[in-house]
Protein backbone atom coordinates (compact mmCIF):
# COMPACT_ATOMS: atom_id res chain seq x y z
CA UNK A 1 0.00 0.00 0.00
CA UNK A 2 1.29 3.45 -0.90
CA UNK A 3 0.73 5.86 1.96
CA UNK A 4 -1.15 8.99 0.86
CA UNK A 5 -1.70 11.95 3.18
CA UNK A 6 -3.40 15.23 2.42
CA UNK A 7 -3.50 18.84 3.57
CA UNK A 8 -6.92 20.42 2.82
CA UNK A 9 -6.91 24.05 3.98
CA UNK A 10 -9.77 26.49 3.55
CA UNK A 11 -8.61 29.73 1.88
CA UNK A 12 -9.26 32.18 4.70
CA UNK A 13 -6.47 34.61 3.81
CA UNK A 14 -3.62 33.23 5.90
CA UNK A 15 -2.09 29.96 7.07
CA UNK A 16 -2.62 29.53 10.81
CA UNK A 17 0.28 28.10 12.78
CA UNK A 18 -1.92 25.12 13.69
CA UNK A 19 -2.57 24.44 10.01
CA UNK A 20 1.15 24.66 9.35
CA UNK A 21 1.86 21.98 11.96
CA UNK A 22 -0.86 19.76 10.47
CA UNK A 23 0.70 20.17 7.03
CA UNK A 24 4.15 19.39 8.43
CA UNK A 25 3.00 16.19 10.17
CA UNK A 26 1.24 15.01 7.00
CA UNK A 27 4.32 15.82 4.92
CA UNK A 28 6.73 14.12 7.32
CA UNK A 29 4.64 10.95 7.55
CA UNK A 30 4.33 10.69 3.77
CA UNK A 31 8.05 11.28 3.27
CA UNK A 32 8.97 8.83 6.06
CA UNK A 33 6.80 6.13 4.47
CA UNK A 34 7.91 6.84 0.91
CA UNK A 35 4.37 7.90 0.07
CA UNK A 36 2.60 10.94 -1.35
CA UNK A 37 1.65 14.27 0.21
CA UNK A 38 -1.29 15.93 -1.56
CA UNK A 39 -2.84 19.39 -1.29
CA UNK A 40 -6.56 20.09 -1.73
CA UNK A 41 -8.12 23.53 -1.37
CA UNK A 42 -11.49 23.27 0.37
CA UNK A 43 -13.07 26.19 -1.43
CA UNK A 44 -16.75 25.33 -1.48
CA UNK A 45 -17.62 28.58 0.34
CA UNK A 46 -17.69 30.74 -2.80
CA UNK A 47 -18.81 33.87 -0.96
CA UNK A 48 -15.51 33.95 0.92
CA UNK A 49 -13.35 32.43 -1.82
CA UNK A 50 -10.29 34.33 -2.98
CA UNK A 51 -7.54 33.18 -5.32
CA UNK A 52 -5.22 35.53 -3.46
CA UNK A 53 -5.95 33.62 -0.25
CA UNK A 54 -5.20 30.33 -2.02
CA UNK A 55 -1.84 31.74 -3.11
CA UNK A 56 -1.05 32.79 0.47
CA UNK A 57 -1.49 29.16 1.55
CA UNK A 58 0.68 27.82 -1.27
CA UNK A 59 3.34 30.45 -0.55
CA UNK A 60 3.29 29.35 3.10
CA UNK A 61 3.88 25.72 2.12
CA UNK A 62 6.68 26.75 -0.23
CA UNK A 63 8.36 28.87 2.47
CA UNK A 64 8.16 25.99 4.95
CA UNK A 65 9.73 23.72 2.35
CA UNK A 66 6.78 21.30 2.24
CA UNK A 67 6.70 20.12 -1.36
CA UNK A 68 3.60 18.29 -2.56
CA UNK A 69 3.03 15.57 -5.14
CA UNK A 70 0.08 16.95 -7.07
CA UNK A 71 -1.32 20.06 -8.63
CA UNK A 72 -3.44 21.41 -5.76
CA UNK A 73 -7.04 20.31 -6.29
CA UNK A 74 -10.12 22.46 -5.86
CA UNK A 75 -12.93 20.90 -3.86
CA UNK A 76 -15.41 23.21 -5.60
CA UNK A 77 -14.26 21.91 -8.99
CA UNK A 78 -15.21 18.39 -7.86
CA UNK A 79 -18.80 19.29 -6.93
CA UNK A 80 -20.22 17.30 -9.86
CA UNK A 81 -18.67 14.15 -8.44
CA UNK A 82 -20.04 14.93 -4.97
CA UNK A 83 -23.57 15.34 -6.37
CA UNK A 84 -23.19 12.07 -8.27
CA UNK A 85 -22.39 10.20 -5.03
CA UNK A 86 -25.29 11.86 -3.20
CA UNK A 87 -27.68 10.63 -5.87
CA UNK A 88 -26.11 7.17 -5.80
CA UNK A 89 -26.71 6.98 -2.05
CA UNK A 90 -30.29 8.06 -2.67
CA UNK A 91 -30.78 5.30 -5.26
CA UNK A 92 -29.27 2.70 -2.92
CA UNK A 93 -31.69 3.65 -0.18
CA UNK A 94 -28.85 4.89 2.02
CA UNK A 95 -30.09 8.49 1.85
CA UNK A 96 -33.44 10.21 1.51
CA UNK A 97 -35.07 13.50 0.58
CA UNK A 98 -36.20 15.75 3.39
CA UNK A 99 -38.83 18.43 2.70
CA UNK A 100 -38.78 20.23 6.04
CA UNK A 101 -38.94 24.00 5.75
CA UNK A 102 -36.59 26.19 7.81
CA UNK A 103 -39.58 27.14 9.99
CA UNK A 104 -40.37 23.48 10.69
CA UNK A 105 -36.78 22.76 11.64
CA UNK A 106 -36.72 25.72 14.02
CA UNK A 107 -39.98 24.61 15.64
CA UNK A 108 -38.57 21.09 15.93
CA UNK A 109 -35.55 22.44 17.84
CA UNK A 110 -37.70 24.59 20.13
CA UNK A 111 -40.02 21.68 21.00
CA UNK A 112 -37.06 19.41 21.73
CA UNK A 113 -35.53 22.01 24.05
CA UNK A 114 -38.76 22.38 26.00
CA UNK A 115 -39.02 18.61 26.41
CA UNK A 116 -35.33 18.20 27.27
CA UNK A 117 -34.67 16.05 24.20
CA UNK A 118 -31.70 16.26 21.81
CA UNK A 119 -32.26 19.01 19.24
CA UNK A 120 -31.11 16.93 16.26
CA UNK A 121 -33.42 16.47 13.27
CA UNK A 122 -36.17 13.99 14.22
CA UNK A 123 -35.92 11.95 10.98
CA UNK A 124 -39.59 12.57 10.10
CA UNK A 125 -38.96 12.13 6.36
CA UNK A 126 -36.65 9.12 6.72
CA UNK A 127 -39.29 6.47 6.01
CA UNK A 128 -42.19 8.77 5.17
CA UNK A 129 -44.80 7.76 2.62
CA UNK A 130 -46.33 11.22 2.55
CA UNK A 131 -46.71 13.07 -0.74
CA UNK A 132 -43.95 15.72 -0.86
CA UNK A 133 -45.26 19.27 -0.43
CA UNK A 134 -45.16 21.56 -3.44
CA UNK A 135 -42.83 24.54 -3.64
CA UNK A 136 -40.10 23.13 -1.40
CA UNK A 137 -36.77 22.00 -2.81
CA UNK A 138 -35.68 19.08 -0.65
CA UNK A 139 -32.30 18.43 0.93
CA UNK A 140 -30.78 14.97 0.83
CA UNK A 141 -29.93 13.41 4.18
CA UNK A 142 -27.81 10.34 4.91
CA UNK A 143 -29.45 7.38 6.68
CA UNK A 144 -27.29 6.95 9.74
CA UNK A 145 -27.59 3.59 11.58
CA UNK A 146 -30.10 3.72 14.42
CA UNK A 147 -28.65 1.06 16.70
CA UNK A 148 -25.27 0.01 17.98
CA UNK A 149 -22.09 2.02 18.05
CA UNK A 150 -19.09 2.95 15.97
CA UNK A 151 -15.45 2.55 17.04
CA UNK A 152 -12.46 4.47 15.73
CA UNK A 153 -8.97 3.26 16.58
CA UNK A 154 -7.27 6.62 16.37
CA UNK A 155 -3.46 6.63 16.17
CA UNK A 156 -3.27 9.52 18.64
CA UNK A 157 -6.48 9.51 20.66
CA UNK A 158 -6.68 5.73 20.99
CA UNK A 159 -9.93 3.76 20.91
CA UNK A 160 -12.95 6.07 20.69
CA UNK A 161 -16.50 4.73 20.65
CA UNK A 162 -19.68 6.64 19.85
CA UNK A 163 -23.21 5.29 19.94
CA UNK A 164 -25.17 5.75 16.74
CA UNK A 165 -27.94 7.46 18.66
CA UNK A 166 -25.53 10.40 18.86
CA UNK A 167 -25.10 10.53 15.06
CA UNK A 168 -27.87 12.37 13.23
CA UNK A 169 -29.16 12.03 9.67
CA UNK A 170 -27.04 14.93 8.51
CA UNK A 171 -27.46 16.75 5.20
CA UNK A 172 -25.21 15.69 2.32
CA UNK A 173 -26.85 17.78 -0.43
CA UNK A 174 -28.44 21.17 0.21
CA UNK A 175 -31.75 22.30 -1.26
CA UNK A 176 -29.90 24.38 -3.87
CA UNK A 177 -28.14 21.23 -5.08
CA UNK A 178 -24.76 22.03 -3.54
CA UNK A 179 -22.87 19.34 -1.61
CA UNK A 180 -22.00 19.82 2.06
CA UNK A 181 -18.47 19.65 3.46
CA UNK A 182 -19.26 16.35 5.21
CA UNK A 183 -19.95 14.66 1.87
CA UNK A 184 -17.31 16.45 -0.18
CA UNK A 185 -14.41 15.60 2.12
CA UNK A 186 -15.23 11.88 2.09
CA UNK A 187 -15.62 11.69 -1.68
CA UNK A 188 -12.43 13.64 -2.28
CA UNK A 189 -10.40 11.60 0.20
CA UNK A 190 -11.66 8.39 -1.40
CA UNK A 191 -11.02 9.55 -4.96
CA UNK A 192 -7.52 10.81 -4.04
CA UNK A 193 -6.73 7.40 -2.46
CA UNK A 194 -5.97 9.00 0.89
CA UNK A 195 -4.84 6.31 3.33
CA UNK A 196 -4.16 8.45 6.41
CA UNK A 197 -6.20 11.42 7.63
CA UNK A 198 -3.98 13.43 9.99
CA UNK A 199 -5.80 16.50 11.28
CA UNK A 200 -6.72 18.50 14.40
CA UNK A 201 -8.72 16.77 17.11
CA UNK A 202 -11.48 19.37 16.66
CA UNK A 203 -12.44 17.18 13.67
CA UNK A 204 -12.79 14.00 15.72
CA UNK A 205 -16.58 14.29 15.96
CA UNK A 206 -16.78 14.71 12.18
CA UNK A 207 -15.05 11.36 11.78
CA UNK A 208 -18.05 9.41 13.04
CA UNK A 209 -20.39 11.17 10.63
CA UNK A 210 -17.99 10.79 7.70
CA UNK A 211 -17.58 7.08 8.41
CA UNK A 212 -21.34 6.67 7.89
CA UNK A 213 -20.77 7.73 4.28
CA UNK A 214 -17.77 5.41 3.89
CA UNK A 215 -19.85 2.48 5.15
CA UNK A 216 -22.85 3.39 3.01
CA UNK A 217 -20.68 3.43 -0.11
CA UNK A 218 -18.76 0.30 0.91
CA UNK A 219 -15.47 2.21 0.76
CA UNK A 220 -12.41 1.41 2.84
CA UNK A 221 -11.95 3.96 5.61
CA UNK A 222 -8.61 5.73 6.09
CA UNK A 223 -6.46 5.47 9.19
CA UNK A 224 -7.15 8.44 11.48
CA UNK A 225 -4.75 10.46 13.63
CA UNK A 226 -6.28 13.46 15.38
CA UNK A 227 -3.68 15.93 16.63
CA UNK A 228 -4.01 17.88 19.87
CA UNK A 229 -4.71 21.58 19.53
CA UNK A 230 -2.09 24.26 20.13
CA UNK A 231 -2.54 26.44 23.20
CA UNK A 232 -0.87 29.68 24.20
CA UNK A 233 1.79 29.87 26.94
CA UNK A 234 -1.03 30.32 29.49
CA UNK A 235 -2.75 27.08 28.48
CA UNK A 236 -5.69 28.81 26.79
CA UNK A 237 -6.55 28.21 23.14
CA UNK A 238 -3.95 29.91 20.95
CA UNK A 239 -5.31 33.26 19.78
CA UNK A 240 -4.30 36.73 18.62
CA UNK A 241 -3.79 37.91 22.18
CA UNK A 242 -0.89 35.45 22.52
CA UNK A 243 0.93 36.91 19.52
CA UNK A 244 1.45 36.12 15.85
CA UNK A 245 -0.86 33.42 14.48
CA UNK A 246 0.03 33.04 10.82
CA UNK A 247 3.06 31.56 9.11
CA UNK A 248 3.48 34.78 7.13
CA UNK A 249 3.76 36.81 10.34
CA UNK A 250 6.62 34.62 11.57
CA UNK A 251 8.32 34.94 8.22
CA UNK A 252 8.06 38.74 8.47
CA UNK A 253 9.44 38.60 12.01
CA UNK A 254 12.63 37.04 10.68
CA UNK A 255 12.24 33.39 11.56
CA UNK A 256 13.86 30.75 9.38
CA UNK A 257 11.79 27.96 7.79
CA UNK A 258 14.25 25.40 9.20
CA UNK A 259 13.61 26.70 12.71
CA UNK A 260 9.83 26.75 12.20
CA UNK A 261 9.86 23.15 10.96
CA UNK A 262 11.94 22.06 13.94
CA UNK A 263 9.76 23.97 16.41
CA UNK A 264 6.43 22.82 14.98
CA UNK A 265 7.70 19.24 14.95
CA UNK A 266 8.40 19.39 18.69
CA UNK A 267 5.02 21.02 19.33
CA UNK A 268 3.20 17.82 20.15
CA UNK A 269 5.75 15.21 19.00
CA UNK A 270 8.95 14.01 20.61
CA UNK A 271 11.97 11.81 20.04
CA UNK A 272 13.44 11.27 23.47
CA UNK A 273 15.01 14.47 24.76
CA UNK A 274 16.12 15.69 21.33
CA UNK A 275 15.34 19.37 20.73
CA UNK A 276 17.46 20.16 17.66
CA UNK A 277 16.08 17.93 14.92
CA UNK A 278 17.10 18.91 11.36
CA UNK A 279 14.52 18.13 8.69
CA UNK A 280 16.44 15.19 7.21
CA UNK A 281 16.54 13.57 10.65
CA UNK A 282 12.88 14.42 11.24
CA UNK A 283 11.86 12.56 8.07
CA UNK A 284 13.82 9.51 9.23
CA UNK A 285 12.41 9.51 12.76
CA UNK A 286 8.82 10.70 12.34
CA UNK A 287 5.95 8.37 13.19
CA UNK A 288 2.43 8.64 14.57
CA UNK A 289 3.22 6.75 17.78
CA UNK A 290 5.09 9.61 19.42
CA UNK A 291 2.42 12.29 18.95
CA UNK A 292 1.25 13.41 22.37
CA UNK A 293 -2.43 13.21 23.23
CA UNK A 294 -2.68 16.47 25.21
CA UNK A 295 -2.60 20.02 23.90
CA UNK A 296 0.80 21.59 23.20
CA UNK A 297 1.69 25.03 24.56
CA UNK A 298 3.35 27.53 22.23
CA UNK A 299 6.62 28.82 23.74
CA UNK A 300 8.01 31.91 21.99
CA UNK A 301 11.32 31.74 23.89
CA UNK A 302 11.96 28.20 22.64
CA UNK A 303 11.20 29.25 19.08
CA UNK A 304 13.62 32.18 19.37
CA UNK A 305 16.36 29.97 20.76
CA UNK A 306 15.86 27.45 17.96
CA UNK A 307 15.99 30.23 15.40
CA UNK A 308 19.21 31.54 16.94
CA UNK A 309 20.69 28.03 16.64
CA UNK A 310 19.84 27.76 12.95
CA UNK A 311 21.16 31.27 12.27
CA UNK A 312 24.41 30.19 13.92
CA UNK A 313 24.58 27.14 11.63
CA UNK A 314 24.21 29.10 8.38
CA UNK A 315 27.10 30.06 6.14
CA UNK A 316 27.67 33.76 5.52
CA UNK A 317 26.36 33.77 1.95
CA UNK A 318 23.05 32.06 2.74
CA UNK A 319 22.49 34.06 5.93
CA UNK A 320 23.07 37.42 4.24
CA UNK A 321 20.80 36.44 1.36
CA UNK A 322 18.05 35.37 3.79
CA UNK A 323 18.38 38.65 5.70
CA UNK A 324 18.35 40.95 2.64
CA UNK A 325 14.59 41.74 2.83
CA UNK A 326 15.07 43.07 6.38
CA UNK A 327 17.68 45.73 5.61
CA UNK A 328 16.47 49.32 5.27
CA UNK A 329 19.20 49.89 2.68
CA UNK A 330 20.21 47.05 0.40
CA UNK A 331 23.85 46.08 1.07
CA UNK A 332 26.24 46.69 -1.81
CA UNK A 333 29.36 44.60 -2.45
CA UNK A 334 31.43 46.57 0.04
CA UNK A 335 28.78 46.14 2.73
CA UNK A 336 28.47 42.41 2.06
CA UNK A 337 32.26 42.06 2.37
CA UNK A 338 32.12 43.86 5.73
CA UNK A 339 29.16 41.82 7.01
CA UNK A 340 30.90 38.62 5.94
CA UNK A 341 34.03 39.61 7.84
CA UNK A 342 32.00 40.25 11.00
CA UNK A 343 29.55 37.39 10.53
CA UNK A 344 30.43 35.28 13.57
CA UNK A 345 29.93 38.14 16.01
CA UNK A 346 26.69 39.13 14.26
CA UNK A 347 25.37 35.57 14.51
CA UNK A 348 25.93 35.50 18.27
CA UNK A 349 23.87 38.66 18.69
CA UNK A 350 20.94 37.62 16.50
CA UNK A 351 17.91 35.48 17.30
CA UNK A 352 16.00 36.54 14.17
CA UNK A 353 16.83 37.83 10.71
CA UNK A 354 15.34 41.16 11.75
CA UNK A 355 17.87 41.39 14.59
CA UNK A 356 20.66 40.33 12.27
CA UNK A 357 19.84 43.13 9.83
CA UNK A 358 19.62 45.65 12.67
CA UNK A 359 22.96 44.54 14.13
CA UNK A 360 24.63 44.64 10.71
CA UNK A 361 23.16 47.92 9.45
CA UNK A 362 26.20 50.02 10.43
CA UNK A 363 28.26 47.88 8.03
CA UNK A 364 25.89 48.93 5.24
CA UNK A 365 25.89 52.69 5.77
CA UNK A 366 27.12 55.34 8.20
CA UNK A 367 24.64 56.46 10.85
CA UNK A 368 22.49 59.44 9.90
CA UNK A 369 21.20 59.82 13.45
CA UNK A 370 22.39 58.86 16.92
CA UNK A 371 20.09 57.19 19.44
CA UNK A 372 19.80 58.34 23.04
CA UNK A 373 22.43 55.90 24.26
CA UNK A 374 24.90 57.02 21.62
CA UNK A 375 24.34 60.69 22.41
CA UNK A 376 25.08 60.07 26.10
CA UNK A 377 28.37 58.44 25.17
CA UNK A 378 29.61 61.12 22.77
CA UNK A 379 32.87 62.51 24.17
CA UNK A 380 34.43 65.20 22.01
CA UNK A 381 37.83 64.95 23.70
CA UNK A 382 37.98 61.18 23.17
CA UNK A 383 36.80 61.41 19.56
CA UNK A 384 39.38 64.09 18.75
CA UNK A 385 42.08 61.93 20.34
CA UNK A 386 40.89 58.83 18.46
CA UNK A 387 40.95 60.74 15.19
CA UNK A 388 44.57 61.80 15.77
CA UNK A 389 45.60 58.33 16.99
CA UNK A 390 43.96 56.45 14.11
CA UNK A 391 45.34 58.79 11.45
CA UNK A 392 48.83 57.76 12.57
CA UNK A 393 48.01 54.08 13.10
CA UNK A 394 49.52 51.71 10.53
CA UNK A 395 48.32 48.42 12.07
CA UNK A 396 44.58 48.94 11.55
CA UNK A 397 43.64 45.40 12.60
CA UNK A 398 41.38 44.45 15.54
CA UNK A 399 44.47 43.94 17.74
CA UNK A 400 46.09 47.11 16.45
CA UNK A 401 42.95 49.21 17.03
CA UNK A 402 42.50 47.76 20.53
CA UNK A 403 46.15 48.34 21.47
CA UNK A 404 45.99 51.97 20.30
CA UNK A 405 42.72 52.47 22.21
CA UNK A 406 44.20 50.97 25.38
CA UNK A 407 47.19 53.31 25.14
CA UNK A 408 44.82 56.25 24.69
CA UNK A 409 42.77 55.13 27.71
CA UNK A 410 45.91 55.07 29.80
CA UNK A 411 46.75 58.61 28.65
CA UNK A 412 43.43 60.41 29.09
CA UNK A 413 40.91 58.16 30.93
CA UNK A 414 42.78 56.50 33.79
CA UNK A 415 43.17 53.26 31.85
CA UNK A 416 39.39 52.73 31.50
CA UNK A 417 39.05 51.22 28.04
CA UNK A 418 35.25 51.56 28.10
CA UNK A 419 35.65 55.33 28.19
CA UNK A 420 37.30 55.04 24.77
CA UNK A 421 35.23 52.22 23.31
CA UNK A 422 31.79 53.70 24.01
CA UNK A 423 32.38 57.02 22.19
CA UNK A 424 33.93 55.05 19.31
CA UNK A 425 30.86 52.78 19.19
CA UNK A 426 28.54 55.79 19.19
CA UNK A 427 30.42 57.41 16.30
CA UNK A 428 30.64 54.28 14.14
CA UNK A 429 27.20 52.77 14.73
CA UNK A 430 24.94 55.56 16.02
CA UNK A 431 24.06 53.33 18.99
CA UNK A 432 25.42 52.26 22.37
CA UNK A 433 25.06 48.59 21.40
CA UNK A 434 26.96 46.77 18.66
CA UNK A 435 29.31 43.88 18.01
CA UNK A 436 32.88 44.15 19.40
CA UNK A 437 33.74 47.69 18.38
CA UNK A 438 37.50 47.35 17.81
CA UNK A 439 36.91 44.48 15.42
CA UNK A 440 34.10 46.45 13.78
CA UNK A 441 36.39 49.46 13.27
CA UNK A 442 39.00 47.25 11.62
CA UNK A 443 36.32 45.72 9.34
CA UNK A 444 35.06 49.18 8.34
CA UNK A 445 38.65 50.16 7.58
CA UNK A 446 40.74 53.18 8.50
CA UNK A 447 39.24 55.62 6.00
CA UNK A 448 35.59 54.83 6.84
CA UNK A 449 36.29 54.87 10.58
CA UNK A 450 37.93 58.31 10.37
CA UNK A 451 35.11 59.55 8.18
CA UNK A 452 32.49 58.50 10.75
CA UNK A 453 34.44 60.00 13.66
CA UNK A 454 34.64 63.30 11.78
CA UNK A 455 30.88 63.15 11.09
CA UNK A 456 30.16 62.51 14.78
CA UNK A 457 32.35 65.46 15.78
CA UNK A 458 30.25 67.74 13.61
Amino acid sequence: MTVVTRFPPSPTGFMHIGNARTALFNWLYARNMGGKFLVRIEDTDRARHSEEAVQVILDGLDWLGLDYDNTPESQYANRGRHIEIANELLEKGMAYKCYCSPEELEQMREDAKKQGRPTAYDRRWRDSTEIPPEGIDPVIRIKAPLDGSQVVDDKVQGRVEVKYEQVDDFIILRSDGSPTYMLAVVVDDHDMNVTHVIRGDDHLNNTFRQNVIYDAMGWEKPTYAHLPLIHGPDGAKFSKRHGAQSVEEYRQMGYLPEAMRNYLLRLGWSHGDDEIIPTKQAVEWFNLDHIQKGAANFDFAKLENLNAHYIGEMNAKDLIEAALPFFDTKPDETAITRITAGIEELKKRSKTLVQFAQEARFYVSAPTAYDEGAQKNMDTEVLEALKTTFEALEDFTPDGVMAASKALADQIRDGKLGKIGMPLRAALTGSDKSPAIFEAAAILGKDETLKRIAQALK
